[in-house]
């Protein structure tokens, strides 16, 4: 036992009505625990009990109770699961260690039917298992929102940029509109200095000197008045341009749109369909499994109630006969045909669990068409209102041009109105006074508007370099995102390529310590293929498990999985759940490893596999003949009674 596992707390499993067991209570210290004992002495249901505390819902109810119940206990913590029959299915609640028992179940829980050790017996895609637990979706949809954050990015930038380079350009501009500023204000200050001096030299009357300035004033009103309407007009003529700018884009995008090929309501139909189908699919894959669990039990004997009180042996019992009695028609049978008709139902789950597949990409497949469709035609719709919309601003701002251009017109004429009602007052230097007058007026309302243009040059170049300010900022978030999309890019080739190097250098190792004759080597390689999905071709990464054995004469040749033993298969199995182990970090979910099932392999070898995976789990609990568990270190805690 390694210094960290000394420091572990004492597991406390508690067991009711589980598999073949009525009622069993078991301490695990931290380190190895071997279940040792016969056939039928309730090994697996224990090692099913304490994977149900942990959360998987691979574990079976006695089959005489309605409920039965696991308490795990570890340190201070304390862990429940409940199992209740409902009809012909076993439900399960509580509170476990795991919310989510996927990991758990493909890597650490080892039992004869664990997916991962069958992939390898089977010859399944091992790349399929590996990356199960990765959410290879939600890494695309991530990976597609961050492109997009980053094209906003880069964007927004890229404007930033343009802003610094017209800077010089808004600054040479302003400078340009002070010195004008500053001129029509030495303009306006030498005629105002030029109309007093006239003033003092005209002898008039103090009300004919109010009402000339009275008409002057009323004059310059009426243009200033004029300013305003000519700006209006300027800034409708602007929007209407915008506007027609607008529509065009929105007919073009209209008449390129293209109607979908598929009806959304066929597709949605289809999906509905192919729904159904699934879940019958899950149905029976769900049935099958508890059919197929259930008779393994029974083959093994774990299913056969034993009397702790009877006078002889169960397990000598069913070894001395050739037939059993069929547990589900009642007559004798010979086993051999109970395990091909087991075998058969395997070979049908996994036929099942295939279309299972199949129907779950196709409905992703449709599902993502469907989503297309819907936001084609929303985008559509969306392009059809605003157009609508646009028009109608269309008529109403050539409306509001209309207006303002007669508005226009009717200003000029009464500012010519007013001009020559002011010409018409009679005072000595009438001429020079009304040139001055106007000219000042005139030279007035430039520099009200250069003031003006130079307060809001002023705040244009504030508001710029406020906003180059703030690139610095949105470079380092650009560049993070790109540290993110490489990270999320590469995720799936990390996990990948982790799991084939975890194998390949484990199943070396082991290869070495068991010491299988002519077997020099078994490894993965990792490939990329074309496979199609639905109506397209596309690049699906590929586990192929290569075998290389060396013959009589010393010559290297590659073998397939069928030729391995069975020994060597149960090995390479075990070895590929545990490079999963490793690489999805299930130590850090659940720190339990549990083995079942090792009786192909032979008693010195087992005790050399439980060696080498003990350093790799705080808790290692293993289910093994007597004769198996007696070549194992006497260090290890040995269980015998299991109630």
């Amino acid at each position: 036992m390694s210094a960290d596992q000394l420091s572990k707390p004492t597991v406390r499993v508690r067991a009711r009505n589980v598999g073949g067991i009525d009622d069993a209570e078991v301490t695990l210290p931290p380190g190895v625990s071997v279940l040792t004992g016969r056939n039928a002495t309730n090994r697996t249901s224990f090692l099913q009990a304490v994977m149900a505390g942990l959360g998987s819902d691979r574990a079976s109810l006695k089959g005489s109770a309605d409920e039965g119940s696991v308490t795990l206990e570890i340190g201070e913590e304390t862990y429940t699961r409940t199992l209740r029959r409902t009809g012909s299915t076993v439900s399960f609640g509580g509170d476990p260690y795991l919310d989510d028992p996927e990991l758990a179940d493909l890597f650490a829980f080892l039992l004869e039917n664990n997916e991962a050790r069958r992939a390898v017996a089977r010859g399944d895609d091992l790349r399929e298992v590996i990356m199960r637990p990765i959410d290879t979706d939600r890494i695309d949809a991530e990976i597609e929102s961050c492109k997009r954050e980053r094209e906003s990015l880069e964007a927004e930038i890229e404007r930033l940029d343009d802003i610094e380079r017209d800077l010089p350009e808004l600054e040479a501009k302003r400078t340009e509109k002070r010195s004008e500023l500053e001129e029509a204000r030495e303009d306006l200050a030498t005629i105002e200095a030029e109309i007093e001096e006239l003033d003092a030299g005209v002898e008039e009357s103090r009300d004919r000197k109010e009402e000339l300035e009275a008409a002057f004033q009323r004059v310059r009103d009426a243009r200033s008045e004029l300013e305003d309407v000519e700006f209006d007009l300027e800034t409708e003529r602007t929007t209407l341009r915008e506007l027609r700018e607008e529509r065009e884009e929105l007919s073009e995008t209209l008449s390129e749109a293209s109607e979908p090929e598929n009806d959304p309501d066929w597709l949605a139909g289809r999906i509905e369909e192919l729904r159904r189908r699934k879940r019958s699919l899950d149905e029976r894959t769900s049935e099958l499994g508890s059919v197929i669990g259930f008779n393994e039990e029974m083959l093994e004997g774990e299913g056969i109630a034993i009397d702790s009180a009877g006078a002889d042996d169960p397990t000598d019992a069913l070894a001395a006969e050739q037939e059993t009695t069929c547990w589900t028609c009642g007559s004798d049978v010979d086993e051999s045909r109970i395990e091909e008709t087991v075998d058969r139902l395997r070979d049908l789950r996994a036929d099942l669990l295939d279309e299972r597949k199949e129907v779950r990409s196709s409905i992703d497949e449709l599902t993502d068409e469907q989503a297309a469709v819907r936001q084609r035609r929303s985008e559509r719709e969306r392009a059809e209102r605003r157009r609508s919309e646009v028009d109608a601003e269309i008529e109403t701002t050539e409306s509001r041009i209309d207006d303002l251009e007669s508005a226009a017109t009717e200003q000029e004429e009464r500012i010519a109105e007013l001009e020559a009602e002011a010409e018409t007052i009679d005072v000595e230097g009438h001429d020079a006074v009304l040139d001055l007058h106007r000219r000042a007026n005139g030279t007035e309302l430039r520099v009200e508007k250069l003031e003006s243009e130079l307060e809001e040059i002023d705040e244009e170049i504030d508001e710029r370099e406020a906003a180059v300010e703030d690139r610095t900022e949105l470079e380092a978030q650009r560049e993070e995102l790109a540290d993110r999309l490489t990270e999320l890019r590469t995720r799936v080739d990390r996990i990948e390529e982790g799991a084939v190097e975890a194998f390949n250098e484990h199943m070396a190792t082991v290869l070495d310590i068991l010491g299988y004759d002519n077997l020099d080597r078994i490894w993965i390689e990792r490939r990329t293929v074309e496979v199609r999905e639905g109506r397209r071709k596309v690049s699906r990464t590929r586990f192929d498990l290569h075998i290389i054995r060396t013959d009589e004469d010393g010559s290297a040749y590659e073998d397939t999985v069928d030729h391995l033993s069975e020994s060597e298969r149960e090995v390479t199995g075990l070895v590929f759940a545990l490079a999963g182990y490793l690489v999805h970090d299930v130590h850090e979910v659940v720190p339990f490893v549990v083995l079942d099932s090792l009786e192909a392999i032979d008693a010195d070898r087992i005790a050399r596999v439980v060696d080498y995976f003990r350093d790799h789990a705080d808790y290692l609990v293993a289910a093994l003949l007597p004769e198996d568990a007696a070549g194992l270190s006497e260090e290890y805690s040995y269980i015998e009674d299991l109630g």
